[in-house]
């Protein structure tokens, strides 16, 4: 079955880096776009970027363009999340997920997996 498995989670202070990896199996990575969203408590889960099938295309949400970048490596089946200049409001859990199509990379409700998700906290 297909597993997304995020790491890297942790607490940093405010103005920090952090980087996430997310390492797929159970499918051929290569086939799939790859996103990664964040949900902090009482919100809504949120698009932070995204990168094409073969990670040459990128999106990014406004809150973090310039911040964070995105890279998908589809010899090791991963994609990773370096996250710069990191602010308390960057505090959420984050997951990657996984969609075939490119249509709407920004919608949650487009991915069809989803990891469990692992803790970013940015103390400030």
């Amino acid at each position: 079955q297909v597993q997304l498995v995020e790491s890297g989670g942790g607490l940093v202070q405010a103005g920090g880096s952090l980087r996430l990896s997310c390492t797929a199996s159970g499918l051929i990575f290569s086939d799939y776009a790859m996103g990664w969203f964040r949900q902090a408590p009482g919100t809504e889960r949120e698009f932070v970027a995204a990168a094409s099938w073969s990670g040459n295309n990128a999106y990014y949400s406004d809150s973090v363009q310039g911040r964070f970048t995105i890279s998908k490596d589809n010899t090791k089946n991963t994609v990773d999340l370096q996250m710069n200049s990191l602010k308390a409001e960057d505090t959420a859990v984050y997951y990657c997920a996984a969609e075939k199509s490119w249509f709407r990379p920004r919608a949650a409700e487009t991915y069809d997996y989803w990891g469990q998700g692992t803790q970013v906290t940015v103390s400030s």
